[in-house]
């Protein structure tokens, strides 16, 4: 009789660009004051912006590097390559193929999952999945990338101010030991044309009579969410997936939440009752980076010694459509 399957994650990384704006250089762009209201009511103080001559597949495969050298694992021993981004390379072909060339990993599958900035804790779910049920799969790199930088209209407030680019990664390994514990899902459509980039689809084809008329595609903001709905939907999706690991919440000695406001992230620890001390955030130094910003938050957490083996993290995330995901994953580093 065969030993049970289960994925750990064996390696993180993450990419930061190299530029760097402050609140006063997104200030200097506007013509108006941004920077006290960022830091009281959202808790960022600045954002990286990509090179105009990377794509998100380079940031995605530079935060794949660090993840397998931590990992121990070659690009060629890799099975299958999740990209997470709806910031892709090309509308087709999937960001996934580009990344998997430019690592080398000539053995690997590639596919990609857009569901918004719950891109990255879904395909974590589904590379879990996949190691789980195919003994094909023993290694699977599963990376958020995020480029929205290229979609913001820098004289629009409500957008400019937010986004970053970045990029982070997570090697899956195929092991007898727990690792990815647990995850739930779940998606309210109905907001599915609430935020997003409208022109480029099917449904608005960028056509030179849609760009004259709406400009190039762009990030946007079009209707409002209900301003308590991740304080709604974080909390029992959180204590869902917790239930499916067979933890409660004071078995959690890490919080990451999808990474826009530092002062959601306080409330809903104080809706958990959880002290704030069990979350971590990375915000205030990278801006809102996405599909990105769980990964990235995970391994600046490892880094800064947060995690040790045992510990478990519980990894929640919202995006555009309204998609959301939560996952439970026990460190085994």
């Amino acid at each position: 009789m065969s030993s049970a399957r289960f994925a750990t994650i064996a390696g993180t990384g993450r990419y930061v660009p190299e530029r760097m704006m402050t609140n006063a250089d997104v200030e200097a762009l506007l013509g108006e004051s941004v920077d006290a209201w960022l830091r009281e009511k959202v808790g960022i103080h600045e954002r990286h912006v990509m090179a105009d001559t990377e794509t998100t597949s380079d940031l995605a495969v530079n935060a794949a590097r660090q993840a397998l050298d931590r990992a121990g694992v070659k690009p060629e021993e890799l099975d299958l390559i999740i990209v997470a981004s709806d910031t892709p390379d090309y509308l087709s072909p999937g960001t996934a193929s580009p990344v998997q060339a430019k690592l080398g990993a000539r053995r690997a599958a590639t596919f990609d999952v857009n569901c918004a900035c719950a891109s990255w804790v879904t395909a974590l779910d589904v590379g879990t999945k996949a190691i789980v049920a195919d003994s094909d799969y023993n290694n699977v790199l599963v990376v958020g990338a995020y480029g929205m930088t290229r979609y913001v209209d820098w004289k629009d407030k409500y957008t400019c101010t937010l986004f970053a680019d970045g990029a982070g990664a997570v090697v899956l390994r195929a092991s007898s030991e727990p690792g990815v514990l647990a995850a739930r899902l779940s998606a309210h459509g109905e907001f599915h044309d609430a935020l997003g980039i409208y022109t480029g689809g099917t449904a608005r084809p960028a056509t030179p009579e849609e760009v004259t008329a709406r400009g190039k595609p762009r990030v946007q903001f079009v209707r409002k969410f209900p301003a308590t709905f991740n304080s709604e939907h974080w909390p029992p999706l959180v204590e869902g997936a917790l239930r499916k690991a067979g933890l409660g919440l004071d078995d959690v000695n890490l919080f990451l939440f999808t990474q826009l406001n530092l002062r959601t992230i306080e409330g809903m620890m104080g809706i958990l009752k959880q002290p704030i001390e069990k979350a971590h955030w990375i915000m205030h130094k990278w801006g809102y980076t996405g599909s990105a910003c769980i990964p990235m938050a995970l391994d600046d957490a490892a880094e800064q010694g947060k995690l040790k083996r045992g510990d478990h993290v519980v990894l929640c995330a919202s995006g555009g459509g309204i998609a959301m995901g939560a996952a439970v994953v026990r460190w085994t580093l």
